[in-house]
């Protein structure tokens, strides 16, 4: 398999935190997001249509895009962390639809802005995204409380998919999770102690790029 990603992205994180979880080989192929890949003509046209990353390519040369359907596809796969019974498989697609509508993409455009834009981001925004992501954290810090994971007694791709973003480094969201959100921090070390995981800027390619602005 090929994982089409880079470094900075929690989305492409994900994917290839599980795919090594699993055991499983994949060649990375990096994107260059930065430099306007995915906005390329081309690259939509041969690559993904919706100009977004990840993009995994199947050992049979179908691609999948979107991470929920790409963790999705391999839980089914290999009969892994999708769920136990009918009632948790509901449960971990109920995380995963709230992850990317409320705990991913909030955050996600808050770093982006505060460490990658290429002018300063408006207060105001700011101000509206860290309330969203506070909201957002407290249900899941509050959901973590008295247990180990997401969904049932065992990591689903509920857990992957939510820690797309809580290994980056404090200085590019401005968010100290050990900090604020106790539940999550111990909920992520746990998450590094499990086979596969390591820093996503060590498991992806791309350099680290220095936070812009670090006062907004």
């Amino acid at each position: 398999m090929q994982l089409h990603c880079f470094s900075q992205s929690g989305n492409c994180f994900k994917v290839a935190f599980f795919i090594r979880h699993l055991g499983l080989d994949f060649e990375p192929v990096f994107i260059d997001f930065f430099g306007g890949a995915t906005r390329d003509p081309a690259w939509r046209a041969g690559t993904n249509a919706m100009g977004e990353a990840p993009v995994l390519v199947r050992d049979d040369g179908r691609r999948l895009t979107q991470s929920g359907a790409i963790l999705s596809w391999l839980a089914d796969r290999h009969g892994r962390c999708g769920g136990g019974d009918a009632d948790e498989r509901l449960e971990v697609l109920r995380w995963l639809l709230w992850d990317n509508h409320k705990f991913t993409s909030h955050f996600a455009t808050l770093r982006f802005m505060r460490s990658f834009m290429p002018t300063a981001p408006d207060p105001v925004v700011m101000a509206f995204l860290r309330g969203r992501v506070d909201a957002a954290w407290r249900v899941l810090d509050q959901h973590l409380a008295g247990r180990d994971w997401v969904v049932g007694a065992a990591p689903t791709i509920a857990d992957f998919s939510l820690c797309g973003y809580v290994f980056y480094p404090a200085d590019e969201s401005g968010l100290d999770i050990a900090a604020r959100f106790p539940q999550i921090d111990a909920w992520r070390q746990r998450l590094a102690a499990l086979p596969g995981w390591a820093d996503p800027y060590a498991m992806m390619p791309g350099a680290r790029i220095t936070p812009r602005w670090t006062d907004a």
